[in-house]
This record gives structure tokens, C-alpha cells and sequence, in this order.
């Protein structure tokens, strides 16, 4: 199952999605990348060395919890970045492996976000709001 949470800045997003993060792996193996992390190192990999990139792609896609911070926090202009962004999601999704991911932005933002590609935002939304959707509301003073 994949959960996506949404709020405000310093909402408590993080140390949910961290929280999950450290009970799930009690039994599975669990990964935690900040989205701009996630995809610079292999989207620079990819065109300088296919084979290492493939390489450091498989446990992307084959660890139990993925949990991505920070999603969409800036906008996404490089190609490679959105393809690979996509890749990930998406083998995941077919593989049924679980995906976290942590955003200050709503999906309906998310497409002005990646690289003016309605088409890629479309699947790349559909993948990462699959299954539940926790919205972290402030507290009003």
C-alpha cells in the first residue's frame, strides 16, 4: 500500500512518515531519501553509465518501504529526473511494494511541478496517491 501525506510546513509529516519508517522495519527493509536526493545522483548516473545506474535503480524499486520526503518541493526541469522518478513509482506499484510519500503540496499542484509534462505528472500523480492519503491539518490558534 502506498500512503501519501500532506500538510504544512513543520506539520509533523516527516516524523510520521519516519515513525511508520522505524516500526516497519522491525520486519522489512526500509529506506528514507529526500525527493531531490532520490533523483539527482541517478538521473547524473544514467548518462555517464547505464549498467551502475540499473544497479543502483534495483533496491529503488525492489526495498519493501520507500519513503520520499520533501516530494515535489521543487520543481523538476531535468528529464532524466522526471523518467526516473516515474520508473521508480511505477515498477513499485507493479511490484506491490509499499511507497511514502511526504509533500507540502497537493496533487493537483504537482503537475506545474514536473518539467511542464502534464502527461508525466498525470502517471506520476496516479502512482504515488494510489492507495491513502493523510492531510496534516495546523492548529489554529
Amino acid at each position: 500500500m502506498n500512503l501519501c501525506i500532506f500538510g504544512a510546513s513543520d506539520s509533523g509529516k516527516t516524523y510520521l512518515a519516519k515513525a511508520l519508517g522505524n516500526e516497519t522495519c522491525r520486519e522489512y527493509r526500509v529506506e528514507y531519501y529526500r525527493c531531490a536526493e532520490l533523483l539527482e545522483d541517478p538521473a547524473s548516473i544514467k548518462d555517464h553509465d547505464f549498467s551502475r545506474y540499473k544497479k543502483r535503480m534495483r533496491p529503488l524499486i525492489r526495498i519493501e518501504l520507500l519513503i520520499i520526503d520533501d516530494f515535489l518541493l521543487h520543481t523538476i526541469v531535468n528529464e532524466s529526473e522526471v523518467k526516473m522518478l516515474f520508473t521508480v513509482l511505477e515498477a513499485r506499484c507493479e511490484s506491490e511494494k509499499s511507497t511514502i510519500v511526504c509533500s507540502q503540496r497537493e496533487p493537483k499542484s504537482w503537475a506545474s511541478m514536473i518539467f511542464n509534462d502534464e502527461v508525466s505528472a498525470n502517471a506520476i500523480i496516479k502512482r504515488a496517491t494510489k492507495h491513502y492519503t493523510v492531510v496534516i491539518g495546523t492548529k489554529e490558534s
